[in-house]
């Protein structure tokens, strides 16, 4: 079994730093008997608040599960999970769709925006669904962050991948979320807008504060990240921090090796 890790923020005094999510032995299993599957095998890890955190793993490892667990996206068989105070794996659906709602935001590799709506209003749109306003000063800023000023009144077929992207950063960052989770979120993306696109996300951590946990295949786009978990058969082996293209391609290699001679 791992052990949840002691964070404390680079460039600090070493003291600890706030977490913005938890899981302790979580189990994540499906089926049951000769055909059950264990995709998460009591995974204990803790997310820091005001950092960028990437998951990787071999296909079946069990990152994006783990993501969609952090995040209530799916349930866990066994164990806890906590964003901030709150733990979220005994809320009822009506109170954790509440959550996810209010205090999560979420980039996928699909930019899920409305056709007929403009860059703006697919930046507020979870905020009016939830009848509320956003704030202006806190909207200028993010959408300064992304540089999408001058687009805001394009609609999505107006944008190039890279903006539409964009705009779905400003729109998971507007309603100013605790957490904002990403799955590959670039991986629709040619390497110059997926440069761009992981940039703004740097910044907004930088800048604005945001806690980001992203799933990736990618080394490079691994390398915009604080920390790097490695997961392989369900289970949190190894973690690197400050991590570099070629230092996780390096790791990844190393892991691909054990694979063939286990």
């Amino acid at each position: 079994m791992t052990s949840a890790v002691t964070i404390t923020r680079h460039g600090g005094t070493g003291g600890r730093t706030a977490v913005a999510a938890r899981a302790r032995q979580v189990v994540k299993a499906y089926g049951s008997g000769e055909t059950r599957v264990v995709a998460l095998d009591h995974v204990d890890v803790d997310i820091a608040r005001g950092q960028f955190t990437a998951i990787m793993g071999p296909s079946g490892s069990g990152k994006s599960t783990l993501m969609h667990c952090l995040a209530g996206l799916d349930t866990v068989t066994s164990g806890q999970i906590h964003l901030d105070d709150t733990e979220i794996t005994g809320l009822k659906d009506k109170k954790l769709t509440q959550l996810r709602r209010d205090r999560v935001g979420f980039i996928f590799q699909a930019f899920n925006l409305l056709p007929t709506l403009s860059a703006l209003e697919n930046i507020t749109l979870p905020m009016d669904i939830a009848g509320r306003k956003p704030d202006k000063g806190w909207l200028a800023q993010v959408v300064e962050t992304v540089g999408l000023k001058d687009r805001l009144k394009h609609r999505p077929n107006q944008l190039s991948g890279g903006q539409q992207q964009r705009v779905a950063v400003a729109r998971a960052l507007a309603a100013r979320p605790e957490i904002i989770f990403g799955d590959e979120p670039t991986g629709n993306l040619d390497s110059r807008a997926g440069a761009e696109v992981l940039g703004f996300l740097r910044r907004s951590v930088d800048e604005l504060g945001q806690t980001i946990v992203m799933v990736t295949h990618d080394p490079v786009a691994a390398s915009y990240a604080d920390r790097v978990l490695y997961l392989a058969d369900g289970r949190i082996v190894d973690e690197m921090f400050r991590p570099t293209a070629d230092s996780v391609l390096d790791r990844m290699k190393d892991f691909d090796a054990r694979g063939r001679t286990s």
